[in-house]
C-alpha cells in the first residue's frame, strides 16, 4: 500500500508540471514564491536526506551540492542557499532535476521493498504529506509567476481553479459550552494538531457560505480600502505602503473587473467565491459588515456541518502551540514549531489542495499579508 501511495504522490507532482515549458520552471518573481524546478528538487531532497541516507546502507547521494541547493529551512541538516536565490539557479538544469527524481525514486522503491519497519513507514508518510503541501505551493507559486507576466499565459484552459460557487446559504447557530479540539485517533496528522484539549466557546453564529466576488466588490465600491476605521493599524500601513486596492490578480479594465486565472485573464464571475485575499483584507471586510472572523476553535467544532474545501479560510486565531505540544528532536522537529510566531491560522482546504490531504483539525498558517494562496472569508457573529 505504501509503495503504491508513494508512486501516486510522486507522479502527481510531475503531472502538475506537464503543461509547462522549460522556461516556466525557473523564474522566481518574489522571495516567497519558489520556482517549479526547486519544488521538484526539494521534495526529492526530503526523501534522500531524511530517509535514504538514514535507512539505505551504502546509499550514494545523487550530487554532493544538492543538499545545499535544495534544503529549505532545516538548520539541523546544514547550510543552504538563500531563499531569494532559488530562481537564480539556471544550473542544475531541469533535465538534471528530473534525473534526480528518477534516481531517488528508484532507491526509495528498492528500500520500501526490503524494509517494512514502522520507523521507515512513519517518515515516508510524512514525506508524502510534505510533498502534497508542495503540490499546492507548486500550483499557487506558478499562478503568481504566470499572473505577473503581462501576457497572462494559460496554464490549463479547462480549469481556472477560480469559478466555484457556494452550495449553501444562511447561518448556523452554535450553543455555548466546553468543546474538545485537536487531533485524536488513527491516521496521519502533523504535530501541531496534537494536544487535544477542551476550550470554552460562547454562543455564536457562523455563515454556511463563503464571501463571493459580488459581495467583495460592494466592499471595494464603498471605498473601504481608503477608510482607515475598518483596518487593523498594521493592515492599514500594508494597504497604503503597497497601494493595495483589490484582491490579488484583479484588474479593472474599461470599468469592468477581470482576474487572472490559471485559464488566463477572464471576467470576474460575481457569484463565484472570493479568493486571494490577505488576513488584513478579510478582517477589514468583516469589520465593514459589522461581524468578525471565526476563531480556529469555533471553526473546528462546527466543521462537520459546513461545506468547506474550496478556499483556505482565514481565522481570527494566531498560530500558537496546543497544550503539551513538544517539538520533536532532529530535523523533523523543525517542521512546524519554529513558525509559531507572527502568523495566523487558516482552516479547511482549497481547490489546489491534493485529494486526501485535509482534515478538520488541519492547521495551515501564513503571515497576515499573504494573498497568493486560494484564501477566502467565512464570517461569524
Amino acid at each position: 500500500m505504501i509503495i503504491e501511495n508513494y508512486k501516486i504522490v510522486r507522479n502527481h507532482t510531475t503531472n502538475i508540471c506537464t503543461p509547462l515549458e522549460t522556461e516556466d520552471y525557473i523564474p522566481q518573481p518574489v522571495e516567497f514564491v519558489s520556482p517549479p524546478k526547486w519544488h521538484l528538487a526539494h521534495t526529492t531532497w526530503f526523501f534522500e536526506q531524511m530517509i535514504l541516507k538514514k535507512f539505505k546502507s551504502n546509499y550514494k547521494e545523487f550530487h554532493k551540492d544538492f543538499s545545499f541547493l535544495f534544503n529549505s529551512y532545516y538548520n539541523t541538516v546544514g547550510t543552504r542557499t538563500l531563499r531569494a536565490d532559488r530562481g537564480n539557479m539556471t544550473r542544475p538544469t531541469v533535465k538534471e532535476v528530473f534525473a534526480y527524481r528518477e534516481y531517488v525514486d528508484q532507491a526509495m522503491l528498492e528500500l520500501l521493498n526490503s524494509n517494512s519497519s514502522d520507523d521507515l513507514k512513519e517518515l515516508v508518510i510524512l514525506g508524502l504529506n510534505h510533498e502534497q503541501q508542495h503540490q499546492e505551493l507548486l500550483i499557487t507559486d506558478l499562478k503568481y509567476t504566470l499572473g505577473h507576466n503581462p501576457l497572462f499565459p494559460v496554464y490549463d484552459k479547462e480549469n481556472n481553479f477560480s469559478f466555484v460557487r457556494n452550495k449553501e446559504s444562511g447561518w448556523l447557530k452554535v450553543e455555548e459550552g466546553v468543546y474538545e479540539v485537536g487531533f485524536e485517533g488513527e491516521g496521519f496528522h502533523f504535530d501541531n494538531e496534537l494536544g487535544r484539549h477542551k476550550t470554552y466557546i460562547h454562543e455564536f453564529e457562523i455563515s454556511k457560505s463563503l464571501i463571493t466576488n459580488a459581495e467583495y466588490i460592494e466592499f471595494i465600491e464603498a471605498e473601504a480600502y481608503s477608510t482607515f476605521s475598518y483596518w487593523l493599524d498594521e493592515g492599514w500601513h500594508w494597504v497604503k505602503n503597497n497601494k493595495i486596492n483589490s484582491p490579488l490578480y484583479w484588474h479593472k479594465i474599461d470599468g469592468e473587473w477581470w482576474q487572472y486565472t490559471l485559464a488566463g485573464l477572464q471576467k470576474i464571475d460575481p457569484n463565484a467565491i472570493l479568493a486571494h485575499i490577505s488576513f488584513y483584507e478579510a478582517n477589514a471586510f468583516a469589520n465593514w459588515k459589522g461581524m468578525r472572523l471565526p476563531t480556529e476553535f469555533e471553526w473546528e467544532v462546527v466543521a462537520d456541518n459546513l461545506d468547506w474545501g474550496t478556499r483556505w479560510e482565514w481565522t481570527n486565531s494566531a498560530y500558537l502551540p496546543y497544550p503539551k505540544f513538544k517539538t520533536k528532536e532532529g530535523a523533523v522537529g523543525e517542521y512546524n514549531g519554529k513558525f509559531m510566531i507572527n502568523t495566523m491560522v487558516l482552516r479547511g482546504r482549497s481547490v489546489a489542495t491534493p485529494e486526501g490531504h485535509s482534515r478538520n483539525t488541519y492547521r495551515n498558517f501564513f503571515h497576515p499579508n499573504f494573498q497568493w494562496q486560494f484564501t477566502g472569508i467565512r464570517l461569524a457573529k
